[in-house]
């Protein structure tokens, strides 16, 4: 970058007319004062003799630099060399324990020397660096304390040299993780790149609450095909598990109505058989409680067994005969004329009440009835209660929920169960999708 002649013509201004580097650097309006100081030590080295560049020699101004026989400058001067140049033999020197350094009188101790100082300094930096390279291990990677960093992934390796290198230079923290500066900036590009995922992830989280935390990653997947995405099995419960989209199952021990047996019970003609053709072939009714600080609300739905659609539900403060009585009016409203089907309940109170029986035989249903105590011959009922306390009621704090609340959120449940909820029985369609197809 700059010619010979130049370069004497800087250092013979700075030996010769002894100049500052700064005074050299503004005059000449060149190099830098680094550069020159460089240069005025390779230029003496380059005009001394043998003798001079002995060690003999060079230990002989060491030793008058550290007594201070006068300022650095005089000393630098009385020998005919650059004050960096001091610095530099001194530094071999200790490097290689060629000098005896008396001790330093300014030291409260009088017994430190220049060569233990900078050995202490340089043991508590590589201590320091060891410590914050551990903690980035426990703290950014969540590995175990204790862990060998050489035996991390280079991928690793990079997330500890970029958080510290504010801290530290890219050399030492390259050096101590050996790790190699191309496989450095390599890991650092691919880091930087996009995550592949990263705009589906708050989809995910997005479609996981507005369903009240209830879709696995089957159901998962497929809300994310209607919505336009399509992901394998795998990727989605991969990703709802980073996510810690966790379906949460908890269980109670169920309300029951039985109070004995009031009137003759039916035969069970369901038989356990909860197939149906068509709609309003086959129809379930039971009664489930639930239990909130504010009080207890009973929930009555009538359950198509063609594909788990609500016909019909009333929600009470008391499990009475006006409410399934109620429900079965409301749900007799949707049938089409010649539409029949068989109601199936278990042996509660509210089935044996003669307000049932009348309701049934003014609109020529057919009674139908489990044994006692066997929850089996209504399981499909059942298994509406046990979805919609795990989906809806365990996973949500209702202590500050008034009992006229709860029956507006669990109405709006019942709503979402019956026209968006999607079902895996159905090929992960929901309900109106299902019939839809079918008609």
């Amino acid at each position: 970058m700059y010619s010979l002649k130049e370069k004497q013509r800087a250092v013979e201004l700075f030996h010769k007319h002894h100049r500052s580097a700064s005074q050299v650097v503004r005059e000449l309006g060149y190099p830098s004062t680094t550069m020159l100081m460089h240069w005025a030590a390779d230029y003496q080295e380059g005009q001394m003799s043998d003798q001079r560049r002995s060690t003999e020699f060079k230990k002989e101004v060491v030793e008058a630099f550290i007594s201070r026989q006068g300022t650095i400058q005089e000393v630098a001067d009385k020998y005919s060399v650059s004050r960096m140049t001091l610095y530099r033999w001194r530094d071999e020197l200790l490097r290689e324990g060629l000098l005896d350094i008396p001790p330093d009188s300014t030291d409260p101790k009088g017994q430190a020397s220049l060569m233990e100082n900078a050995r202490l300094r340089k043991q508590n930096e590589e201590q320091a660096l060891q410590i914050d390279i551990l903690e980035q291990v426990v703290s950014l990677l969540k590995k175990e304390k204790g862990i060998d960093e050489l035996r991390l992934k280079n991928r690793e390796k990079a997330l500890i040299i970029d958080a510290l290198r504010t801290k530290y230079s890219l050399a030492r923290l390259l050096a101590k993780l050996q790790i190699s500066k191309s496989s450095y900036f390599y890991q650092h590009k691919a880091l930087m790149k996009k995550e592949k995922y990263e705009d589906i992830r708050p989809l995910m989280i997005g479609i996981f609450h507005q369903n009240y935390q209830s879709y696995g990653y089957r159901r998962m997947k497929r809300e994310l095909e209607a919505q336009g995405t399509r992901l394998s099995e795998k990727v989605v419960l991969r990703l709802m598990g980073e996510e810690h989209l966790h379906v949460l199952v908890r269980r109670r021990r169920p309300y029951s109505s039985y109070a004995g047996e009031l009137t003759p019970a039916p035969p069970n003609l369901i038989a356990r058989d909860f197939d149906a053709d068509r709609p309003n072939q086959k129809w379930l009714t039971d009664i489930s409680e639930f239990r909130i600080p504010a009080g207890r609300i009973y929930l009555s739905p009538l359950i198509d067994c063609y594909d788990g659609r609500l016909v019909s539900w009333k929600i009470g403060q008391s499990p009475n005969a006006e409410m399934v009585t109620d429900m079965l009016t409301d749900g007799v409203s949707a049938l089409h004329e010649g539409e029949y089907p068989r109601v199936h309940s278990d042996r509660g109170i509210q089935y044996r009440w003669p307000a049932w029986i009348d309701k049934m035989s003014e609109f020529s249903l057919v009674r139908s009835m489990s044994k006692k105590g066997c929850t089996a011959d209504n399981a499909k009922a059942e298994s509406l209660f046990g979805h919609l306390k795990t989906e809806f009621f365990y996973n949500h704090d209702w202590s500050k929920t008034t009992l006229d609340g709860f029956e507006e959120a669990l109405n709006t449940y019942l709503n979402w169960y019956n026209t968006k909820r999607r079902k895996n029985s159905l090929g992960g369609k929901n309900l109106n999708e299902h019939r839809r197809c079918a008609l």
